[in-house]
């Protein structure tokens, strides 16, 4: 029988982490439950230790990839690569349980010099648009190839200071026009190579690279390949955008109990996940929520409620709000 190396979110999750690695399958286990997910799919573990073992993909991932890609693109609408309204990706790498060492998530996967201008091509998308390039280039040039993020964080800092700039929330789309090429300037610099400007070949790099950071616990059970190697999954996720404007934002929120009003957590309006977890900017208590967002709040408290008898106890989620449509990243049970 051949091997299969990639699942859709919309399959049954059963094969479990050790195959999805954790995020793949709480984003198949989300989906199954009929919780509001991203659509994507995840390549497994599987394909993961063939890379290892042999320095090549497994015969076939490409096509798989590929075929799953094009179901992506039937149902969201929007192609990579495409100028006019392209499909934008998210690339996360996942263990069979938490670990370190892993690569690092990449995000607005697909946007190049030209896909770019079609995001943005009315005035209020415009930053939106020069904004999530920056966080690519940023973070491709970091997580894939190799370039030192404070090679990034010095140019950013230097911009911020030019225009008298609290933080890159308040830089315009001239001056993330700058940031872009200036961090592209830094790539070619460092590594002798460009920004990759094709969105397929932005996908192979950055699950590769995925696959070439395994867990920093897995030296022990076996080498890089062998049976006993856990390997390293991918999961490649349709983009939502919590950095839309003020009906926008993105947070983390948890519940202690099964039921009762007993939620906490944090939300940033118009920010994208990763600001949230930084702590670049500063976020607002849950409870705002409620107050910016009301129906956005009661659906991610019924969702909290559901995941909490779901594990029977306490868990934690993460979520985006784009135009007022709530969006599950992911979530896990609490000690």
């Amino acid at each position: 029988m051949t091997t299969r190396y990639v699942y859709d979110f919309t399959e049954d999750g059963r094969q479990g982490s050790g195959l999805l690695g954790e995020k793949g399958a709480e984003l198949a286990e989300l989906t199954r439950m009929g919780l509001p997910v991203p659509p994507g799919f995840t390549v497994t573990t599987e394909a993961c230790r063939v890379v290892l073992a042999t320095g090549e993909p497994p015969p076939g991932l490409d096509r798989e990839i590929g075929e799953h890609l094009a179901a992506l693109e039937r149902t969201t609408g929007k192609r990579l690569g495409r100028v006019d309204g392209p499909l934008l990706l998210s690339v996360r790498a996942g263990a069979e349980r938490p670990a370190a060492g892993l690569m690092e998530t990449v995000l607005d996967l697909g946007l190049n010099d030209y896909a770019v201008l079609g995001l943005g091509k009315t005035a209020d998308r415009e930053r939106f648009a020069w904004d999530s390039y920056r966080r690519l280039v940023q973070m491709f040039g970091t997580t894939v190839m190799g370039v030192d993020p404070a090679r990034f964080g010095r140019v950013l800092t230097g911009i911020e200071r030019q225009h008298q700039a609290a933080d890159d929330s308040r830089l315009d789309a001239c001056d993330l026009i700058r940031t872009v090429e200036t961090f592209k300037d830094v790539i070619a610099e460092t590594t002798g190579r460009e920004f990759p400007q094709d969105p397929a070949e932005q996908l192979r790099r950055a699950v590769r690279a995925a696959f070439a950071r395994l867990p920093e616990s897995s030296g022990s059970p076996g080498s890089p390949g062998s049976p006993g190697s856990p390997g390293v999954a991918v999961t490649v996720q349709t983009m939502v955008f919590g950095n839309l404007g003020p009906d926008s934002g993105s947070g983390l929120a948890a519940v202690r109990r099964e039921a009762g009003a007993e939620f906490e957590g944090r939300y940033l309006p118009n920010a994208q996940g990763r600001d949230v977890v930084s702590g670049a900017r500063r976020a607002l208590p849950l409870r705002e929520l409620a107050e910016l967002d009301p129906p956005s709040y009661a659906r991610l408290t019924a969702c909290l409620h559901r995941l909490a008898a779901h594990h029977g106890g306490p868990c934690e989620v993460q979520f985006t709000i784009e135009h007022g449509t709530l969006w599950l990243l992911g979530a896990r049970p609490l000690p």
